[in-house]
């Protein structure tokens, strides 16, 4: 059963996408390629048992296993040793990543506080978007009784698209919430 975003993308997207940009086959448009989920936890270099419960709160949020990241090269000033878990990540595909965008767009992004549409100036050059939340209680299914830290997280979206103007209109297509760029 395809989500109800994906029927939005390939119903209402794709069609205004060709004719914004005046293309004539449906593979020149641009798709949602894998969102990535990612906590960096410098501080579980002192305590393990935080990263623990760091990946088992992502999981939760993306429905999927977290992977534990470790660093990749040593930093003296940080006390990190290459090799040392630092933080976990969550890369979403398919069907499951459509759920969590609409779940983003729907429920999360709604309840953070004084939110009034993401930053248009976010994305990386190639139609890539990041967004950062400073904390995972936004989220319906985290139990806040339950949270010992707050840890905020990074959440890219990875598009197809060739520039950043290709990635907005997609992302707006697909109903992200972005701000218009005169908005402060």
């Amino acid at each position: 059963m395809k989500s109800r975003l994906q029927e939005k993308y390939r119903g209402e997207t794709v069609p205004a996408l060709m004719k914004r940009f005046g293309w004539k086959n449906r593979m020149a448009v641009p798709k949602l390629e894998k969102i990535t989920v990612n906590i960096g936890l410098g501080e579980a270099s002192q305590n393990v048992k935080l990263l623990d419960t760091a990946a088992q709160e992502l999981g939760q949020i993306t429905g999927q296993k977290a992977i534990i990241t470790r660093a990749k090269k040593s930093i003296a000033n940080f006390k990190i040793r290459k090799g040392m878990p630092i933080g976990c990540a969550v890369t979403l595909r398919g069907d499951r990543m459509y759920e969590f965008l609409d779940r983003l767009c729907n429920v999360v992004l709604p309840r953070v506080r004084d939110f009034r549409g993401l930053p248009s100036n976010a994305f990386d050059g190639r139609g890539n978007y990041t967004l950062g939340l400073k904390d995972q209680l936004v989220f319906p299914e985290i139990d806040y009784t339950r949270v010992d830290k707050i840890k905020g997280m990074n959440i890219t979206l990875t598009t197809s698209a060739r520039n950043d103007e290709q990635g907005r209109e997609l992302l707006k297509g697909l109903g992200v919430p972005l701000r218009e760029r005169g908005a402060a």
